[in-house]
């Protein structure tokens, strides 16, 4: 697996477990960073930079989303869709090195190794319409 995955996995790991455990995810990435064994060696840079990301915009992400899932709330989406969904529409909106097919694909094949088997078709089309919209957007 390419680096830039593995960091995006880990930085999925980081958000989804914040949020189940209710817990701060840049606090939570500095733990995991501070703990000096292994999990430090497992925080790249990449990652928390995802995680800076999504935490700096997530009001606008989570109104975004929310507009754009039509028949579908945010508390309803499996918390592992909900936290690829962040991570994507961060780099697809604010991360200008990351190519948009590549967040995209990113995305969904993270959802066929960790959700539903319905979650890529789902991930894939609001982060399609999300980038179609991209140009037109307030961000």
């Amino acid at each position: 697996m390419p680096a830039r995955s593995r960091a995006r996995k880990r930085a999925l790991d980081i958000l989804f477990e914040a949020e189940a455990r209710g817990l701060d995810p840049l606090a939570l990435t500095g733990a995991r960073m501070a703990d000096g064994g292994a999990s430090a060696l497992a925080v790249p840079e990449f990652t928390v930079a995802l995680v800076e990301g999504v935490v700096a915009h997530q009001q606008r992400i989570d109104d975004l989303l929310t507009e754009h899932s039509h028949g579908w709330t945010l508390a309803r989406m499996p918390a592992v869709d909900r936290a690829v969904l962040r991570m994507a529409t961060y780099e697809l909106l604010w991360d200008d090195d990351v190519p948009d097919a590549v967040a995209l694909a990113e995305a969904v094949a993270l959802t066929q190794q960790l959700s539903t088997d319905e979650s890529p078709t789902f991930v894939n089309g609001l982060l399609g319409r999300i980038q179609e919209l991209k140009p037109t957007l307030v961000v």
